[in-house]
Parts: C-alpha cells; structure tokens; sequence
C-alpha cells in the first residue's frame, strides 16, 4: 500500500473516473472536480459515438472488480455488417471464433462509473470550473468566472483527465520545452438514432457492428440495451457530398434515398435528428511531457485524443490506468519514479494508436466494400488458423491482445508488404488456400518479428 495522499482527478469522464476508483482503492482520498453538471442528472447531448470495449478495456476494470457490472450494460458484437447499395448484405467477422467487441452506450457507461466511484468513497465536485493551476504547488484554482474570485484547493497530486481540450493541460502547455500539436480531420461527425421496434427488439442485427461504406463518408450504427442503435454519420463539413450540402429537408431525404437506401424505413426521425444534433469536429492531439515532477499527470484524452475509427479511444485511456496502477504497485511511493516510467512507456503507444486509428477510417469507409480487400483478408485469417504462431493479423493484434499498440503498428507494417506481393500474384483469386501460397507466405515471413 502506497502512503494516502489528497488526489484531485480533473474531469468525470469515463477515464477520470475509472482512475478515481484506482486511487481510491489504493487508499487514498479522491476529489474529482467537472466543469459540467452531473452527467447522471441530465439528457446527453447527441454528441455520442457508441462505444467499442475491447480487450484493454475489459483488463482494466475486470482488475479493479467492476468487469461484471459493466457487462451488463454491454452489448457483444462478433461481426461487421457491410451494407452496400443495391447488393445483398455481407458479414465480416472479428477474430477468431468467439471474438467480439463490446458496444455500450457512452452516456449510460458514463452514468455507471460515476455511480461506482461514488460507491467506493470517491467524492465528486460538479459545476466546479478550473481556471488555473499551480504546476509547483499541486493547486487547483476554482471560480464562477474566469475573472472573478477564485478558491485554492491544495493536494498531493493532480491528474489531468479532462479531456482533448484539457484545462490541465493548457496550463503545463506554458512550460519551457513542452510539445503539442493538434490536426482536425476534414470529417465531421452527427448523431442519428435507430429506435427499437414497438417489442423492444432490434430492427438490424444486433451483434454486429453496421457500417454503410461510401468511401467519402461512412454510416455506423452501435446496438443499444433498449434495442435501438446509434447512429454516426461521418461526412467532409465541405463538398459535394458533404454536411454543408445538406441544408434542407428534402436534400437530406434525396441523399439518404440516395446512398443509405436501406435505413430509410429505419430512421424515422431522420430530418429532426440531423438538424436538431450538432455536427461535431474529429481532432487527434498529441503533446510531451504527460507529467510534471511528481505532482501533475495528464491521462486518456488530455494527453492523446486521436480520431474514433478503430474504437479504441477509451481502451487507450484505460490502458493508461492499467498501466499507471502497475507502475504504482511496483515503485510505492516513488511518484517521481512512477510518473517518469507512465510516460515513457504510454506515449510511443498512444502515438501509435492514433495513426491506427487515422488509417482505420480508409478501410471502414473504402476498403470494406473491395472484393479484393475481402479476399485479402480471408486470405489472412486462413493463414492465421494455420499458423497461429506465426501470423496474428493487425486488428487483432489491436483488439484482442494486450501488446503494445507500436508492437502492432510495426509488425502490421510488415505483414502488408508480405499480403501486398501475396495479392500480386496472378491468379490469386483461384488459389488463395493453395499450397503454394502458404509456401510464399512463409518465405516472405522469414526474418519478421512473431
């Protein structure tokens, strides 16, 4: 056990307070300050991308003994659905067999963990605006305006979980030889709905994760618990095909008509969702140092939001906790120790996922609807079943493992030269599962990290 200190958590989010219950059952005393009313007191904003829990996710809250109250709010999807206009719907499925990721309503999951933080004796402080905080002095800077009168709160330590717009962060940013950078995707993203049928049951599969690929712009759709999915329209804020085009009711209806013929029957809200919700801004940041002596630690979103196309936004930021609590279990009380070991090990990690996630945008909304794209990668789960030693495609390596996210970058990088030659192959559509392509695979794999 660590000596108990006074530990603020700036931001109630899922990784604020996920981390609040860390620290809270290391026996320490936990304040989680919000800029925001309590989540659990209000409607959500239809800002929402449902959630995908995988592997790093399920790690960290099964270690802290919360996995199963979570379950129950999750909904395993083992599949991909990809709807094409004008073609029968086809299915890819995740992994091997049994595989799946998990979807669960970010709001819902929010409300979830907060409740389960308050459980475990963390005390939480909504409507609590953070100005300004002394980096030297572990002190938060509290008031109703920025302007006004402030309150200093002191504490031992300071986590920064508030988000990629972090207030924390803004303050380390003013630090000599800090490093930040931030890039907006072209791609804005809106919320729609799928509602339940009158039984309460789904009107689409509810296992699989919906995709209508149309290589400019995407529409996904997650299961939720009540039956209904949610919806995200991912479209250029410019363009021909773009949010800026659709301006009226009857454009919208032409374009849906057009390119998402299938959900028309399911969408019934369509025109007063897409113009009552905000489009909403895709931003990947990146920034170093994630710490400040051993007194200040960015986590999750504040130290590397990345764009939402491989779902791994959040599994990031738990595999943040899940690798500080080890750092903490090991080093005691040396936080200097801890913080330093955090972010050497995190931040290579983060910037790979965040690239992973940049190019997962291709595949989902390009790739998915390729022939050849779908003969590559059968092509790769036939080798990996033959050779699960040797061959463990990229998206799983993501998802359903637990190595390092720049391990899977670097070995994906390899292994699609090795498929790149393998689809040069003439004649390959006829003899993917031959002999001989088993050979060249093996020979191209020669020298490769396992």
């Amino acid at each position: 056990m660590q000596t108990s200190l006074k530990i603020a958590v700036v931001g109630s989010g899922l990784v604020g307070s996920l981390l609040a219950i860390y620290l809270k059952k290391a026996g320490h005393t936990v304040h989680v300050f919000d800029r925001s009313p309590d989540i659990r007191t209000i409607q959500f904003s239809g800002r929402s991308i449902n959630l995908a829990m995988s592997h790093r996710g399920w790690r960290a809250v099964n270690d802290i003994g919360i996995g199963e109250e979570i379950r129950k709010i999750a909904t395993p999807m083992d599949k991909r659905a990809i709807h094409l206009v004008g073609q029968p719907l086809t299915y890819q499925y995740y992994g091997q067999e049994g595989e799946c990721i998990f979807s669960i309503s970010r709001g819902v999951l929010n409300r979830k963990m907060i409740s389960l933080a308050e459980e475990a004796g963390v005390e939480f402080f909504f409507n609590s605006r953070i100005w300004d905080v002394n980096l030297t002095e572990a002190t938060l800077h509290i008031g109703e305006t920025e302007r006004g009168a402030w309150e200093d709160l002191k504490y031992d330590k300071i986590f920064g979980a508030d988000g990629a717009f972090s207030r924390v962060r803004h303050r380390m940013q003013r630090q000599s030889m800090f490093n930040y950078s931030q890039e907006f995707l072209n791609i804005g993203y809106k919320e729609l709905n799928i509602p339940a049928n009158p039984d309460g049951t789904h009107k689409l599969d509810k296992n699989s994760l919906h995709i209508w690929p149309r290589r400019e712009f995407m529409l996904i759709a997650l299961p939720n618990l009540d039956g209904s999915f949610t919806c995200t329209l991912f479209m250029p804020f410019e363009g021909e095909n773009s949010f800026e085009a659709l301006r009226d009711k009857e454009t919208l209806e032409a374009f849906f008509a057009t390119h998402f013929p299938s959900t028309v029957d399911v969408i019934p809200k369509l025109v007063e969702d897409f113009f009552k919700n905000p489009t909403s801004t895709l931003v990947t940041m990146k920034c170093y140092p994630w710490t400040y002596e051993d007194k200040i630690a960015l986590i999750g979103d504040a130290c590397h939001a990345i764009v939402p196309f491989y779902g791994h936004g959040m599994n990031a930021g738990f595999e943040d906790i899940t690798v500080l609590n080890r750092l903490m279990q090991e080093h005691g009380d040396d936080w200097k120790t801890i913080f330093s070991k955090y972010q050497q090990e995190r931040k290579p990690n983060a910037d790979a996922i965040a690239e992973l996630s940049y190019r997962n945008f291709i595949e989902m909304s390009s790739d998915t609807a390729d022939p050849r794209f779908l003969l590559r990668k059968k092509i790769e789960k036939w080798f990996s079943e033959k050779h699960p030693q040797l061959w463990l495609p990229l998206y799983s390596r993501v998802t359903f493992s637990y190595r390092p996210y720049a391990e899977a970058l670097a070995i994906g990088d390899h292994q699609k030269a090795i498929m790149d030659e393998i689809m040069a192959i003439s004649g390959i559509e006829d003899n993917w599962d031959s002999p001989e392509t088993e050979r060249r695979i093996l020979d191209l794999l020669q020298g490769i990290p396992k």
